[in-house]
């Protein structure tokens, strides 16, 4: 009887496990189709903005005319790193987290031995992570997923770029998980700044007519750019998180379904031994007494 009681209150464990992952993955479905909507919207204009960008900083004469696009012997590195603030997503952080650090020991690997490689870390959980490995962290933003606003991504994204126009860093990296669907996410490593110009496309540059000048776009619409980029992809992390969050609670829901299955099962067969044990030392008894 003692067997038939751990079994019970192990089916009793689980079928809580069970409901609470379900109710975790209902609310994550619910957070995703707002996450999702603010990313495929946002996505075209972003890359549309992007390419332009781009096009601009080619058609641009001068470093300084463009400060963002300068290009300077890589001494200093930034790594944005990109993740959630909480758990039971799968794989979802620890990827993101294994890439930026393989960046800092594979690529930067002569920056970060010259202590000369610094990390910005959006999320507690990738922040953590650098906090107690003792890596060189530069910034924290743990609260940005609380209110994900592109007026709140725009102080971020200043804070980045003033310290590349001073010369605090040569050049930034991003590090975060893309939305695909729910149940995919693609791990991206994207060159921030300086300006990326991809000269194998000279031809396909346009020839822009500055309006109203030069100067007023690269003080206006140049910062904008680089700001949605962070913007979309703080937006892309955040629906990828819900999504990763959404398939593991799914699938810790199936396994809790089978793992209870597998119990009633063996607490039945348990039950039945028992039941027929007690039978036959009740007939066994009952022959004895007659003999």
């Amino acid at each position: 009887m003692g067997n038939l009681k751990e079994i019970r209150i192990r089916i009793a464990s689980v079928s809580s496990t069970k409901q609470i992952t379900s109710a975790m993955k209902m609310v994550s479905a619910a957070k995703l189709r707002k996450a999702q909507d603010a990313i495929v919207q946002i996505r075209p204009y972003a890359d549309k903005l992007i390419e332009i960008l781009v096009n601009l900083s080619g058609s641009l004469d001068t470093a300084e005319e463009n400060p963002y696009s300068k290009q300077r012997q890589v001494n200093k590195v930034l790594i944005v790193l990109i993740t959630s603030n909480r758990g039971l997503c799968g794989a979802f952080n620890s990827n993101a987290i294994k890439r930026a650090v393989g960046l800092a020991h594979n690529e930067y690997a002569e920056q970060f031995k010259n202590k000369k490689l610094s990390f910005i870390a959006i999320g507690k959980t990738g922040h953590n992570f650098l906090k107690n490995k003792k890596y060189n962290i530069a910034g924290a933003y743990n609260e940005i997923f609380d209110r994900l606003t592109f007026k709140n991504v725009s102080a971020i994204a200043d804070t980045i770029m003033q310290a590349f126009v001073k010369g605090e860093f040569d050049r930034v990296d991003m590090v975060y998980n893309q939305f695909k669907n729910a149940a995919t996410q693609l791990l991206i490593t994207e060159q921030f700044l300086p300006i990326r110009i991809d000269t194998g496309k000279k031809s396909t540059i346009a020839d822009y007519i500055f309006e109203p000048s030069k100067e007023y776009i690269v003080k206006d619409l140049i910062p904008k750019s680089l700001k949605i980029q962070i913007y979309k992809a703080l937006l892309d992390s955040n629906a990828a998180e819900h999504g990763a969050r959404m398939t593991a609670m799914h699938k810790a829901t199936d396994n809790a379904t089978e793992i209870i299955r597998q119990l009633r099962l063996t607490y039945n067969k348990e039950r039945q031994s028992s039941i027929t044990k007690e039978i036959l030392e009740i007939v066994s008894g009952a022959e004895a007494l007659k003999g």
